[in-house]
């Protein structure tokens, strides 16, 4: 067989090269369109110091309350999941939105979004007009499982806030109800273009906070009910902390339940729980059940790594979901007013 002359072996090299190349430049441009518009340096020449802002007014609030984490994360799914990110949960009754999807029962200890509107704040007098409200919720989130021991998660900002909000009969409908079991919260994700794994994983944020007693009284509406895969023990400390009082009582509202040993911790707790049956919510049990989920549950308890970056790309998924960008949303300058 006739060797390969240094001039072929070249050319061929050459092309290897710009097909790598051209290979990185596709899979860049998709990385953007992936993200509908979104970008990894939206602020760099605009505001390049916004995500110190936001870690630095976040920081001190967290000491002074640790559960912050917590509500951060909750605030920013509740916001996502109707009408997608577009910080419409932020915004007051007020002329034509007499009727908000705060008002949705759904929404109840809904907190900190005071804590964005200081946050915003402070980036208005660093570089005014410039950055949304809906990005502040998706960098305060961020921040919240960072400071918590979680992943520090790059994510694309650009995101336009909403000019109106979609009421309480839409977030009643899309927000996922206490009861929901493995079936609906795949479906649910996998409208976000999630994994199973990635579905998972963004359970895992559960670990932070805790449940209030009328979100679990709902599994307890038989009182001869037992549950396979609830640890009989954990059933009965729920049981003793949640009693049998109507889920709309004042009482229910107030009295929680710690979501996981380590419920100021973002960490892999969550599925060591959901394995041994001390699972809060139904989902928290039956993932840990479910032969379609159980392995990722298995390997997000055996490996903190692997958990840390499921969750890490279920994140972006979700604070991209169905925003605004460009010209179809605004930046507000207060947060819960529409100007």
């Amino acid at each position: 067989m006739k060797p390969k002359s240094k001039a072929s072996e070249s050319a061929a090299a050459t092309c290897f090269l710009l097909m790598i190349l051209l290979c990185s430049f596709i899979n860049g441009d998709q990385m953007e369109t992936n993200y509908e518009g979104l970008s990894y340096s939206y602020y760099e020449k605009t505001c390049p110091k916004v995500e110190e802002i936001v870690r630095s007014s976040l920081s001190s609030m967290f000491i002074l309350d640790p559960t912050s984490p917590a509500a951060l994360l909750r605030l920013m799914f509740h916001d996502c999941q109707v009408q997608g990110c577009d910080a419409s949960i932020l915004i007051e009754p007020s002329g034509d939105h007499q009727f908000t999807e705060l008002d949705s029962a759904k929404n109840f200890g809904i907190r900190k979004r005071d804590l964005i509107g200081a946050i915003k704040s402070s980036l208005e007098m660093e570089c005014p007009q410039q950055v949304s409200c809906s990005d502040v919720i998706i960098l305060a989130a961020r921040e919240a499982v960072a400071l918590s021991g979680g992943p520090l998660i790059a994510v694309p900002l650009g995101r336009k806030d909403s000019l109106t909000t979609p009421g309480k009969h839409v977030a009643d409908s899309e927000l996922p109800p206490a009861t929901a079991d493995v079936d609906a919260t795949l479906n649910l994700f996998a409208a976000k273009g999630m994994t199973v794994e990635e579905s998972v994983a963004i359970m895992g944020a559960h670990t932070l906070g805790v449940t209030h007693c009328n979100n679990v009284l709902s599994r307890f509406d038989n009182a001869n009910a037992t549950y396979e895969n609830m640890d009989p023990r954990f059933e009965t400390f729920l049981r003793v902390v949640c009693p049998e009082f109507s889920p709309y009582s004042q009482t229910a509202k107030v009295t929680f339940v710690v979501n996981d040993q380590t419920s100021l911790v973002f960490d892999s707790a969550y599925y060591d729980d959901s394995m041994a049956g001390r699972g809060t919510l139904r989902i928290d049990s039956e993932i840990g059940a479910d032969p379609r989920t159980r392995p990722f549950v298995e390997a997000f308890a055996a490996d903190n790594d692997r958990f840390f970056n499921a969750f890490s790309s279920a994140f972006v998924k979700l604070s991209s979901y169905k925003v605004l960008t460009g010209n179809e949303g605004v930046i507000r300058s207060v947060c819960d007013k529409v100007d």
